[in-house]
């Protein structure tokens, strides 16, 4: 790789790094150019890139983008993984390879600016992807809506079965009244007519 090259190796990983919300590292020795691939596509599904370059134009890609805390990261075999997407998700592809194959060491990452350990990279593989916190929180928002609107409809209900109930026994709507006054009118009627014959 010439001059020319490297250089445009580092300012393509500097870009993926200032982009990327997370980066992994882990020790890649062992997998093979299949095993990769693989993995590729499934870190693809976090919209995340597996990269593996070399230390030195790793180290001038994060002194580019500003990403100190990833350089000590950098020693030995080191693959990134640049997440723009779900964090979670891609750590959770790279450890599920990890435990299957058993290669893959984690060294840590940064995520957000801030630099994580092994652990905490485990960690975030445990926890559930984005859109899953996503259903999780719309439920727990909408469960008191739900009860509320169900409340509602009971109540409403029941409203509607109290005035069917009290128009079944006609103190609702104007028969009983209405037929008096026909009744007195018919009656005056009656008694005005054997005067005028009078």
């Amino acid at each position: 790789m010439n001059r020319d090259q490297k250089a445009a190796v580092v300012e393509e990983i500097a870009e993926q790094i200032q982009s990327a919300e997370a980066i992994f590292a882990v020790d890649y020795r062992g997998l093979s150019v299949a095993q990769a691939a693989d993995l590729r596509g499934r870190l693809r599904d976090a919209d995340a890139k597996f990269r593996i370059v070399k230390n030195s134009l790793s180290e001038r890609a994060a002194d580019k983008a500003g990403a100190e805390a990833l350089k000590p990261l950098l020693e030995g075999p080191t693959a990134l993984a640049l997440v723009r997407g779900d964090a979670a998700l891609a750590a959770k592809a790279l450890n599920d390879t990890a435990r299957t194959l058993r290669i893959l060491d984690f060294k840590g990452g940064v995520l957000n600016g801030n630099a994580l350990s092994a652990d905490d990279v485990r960690a975030i593989a445990r926890l559930p992807g984005r859109e899953m916190l996503h259903a999780q929180l719309v439920g727990t928002v909408a469960a008191p809506l739900t009860a509320l609107v169900r409340t509602l409809n009971a109540m409403i209900g029941g409203l509607a079965l109290q005035l069917q109930a009290i128009a079944d026994q006609g103190l609702v709507g104007g028969g009983a009244p209405a037929a008096a006054p026909r009744e007195t009118e018919q009656t005056e009627a009656a008694a005005d007519a054997p005067a005028a014959e009078e």
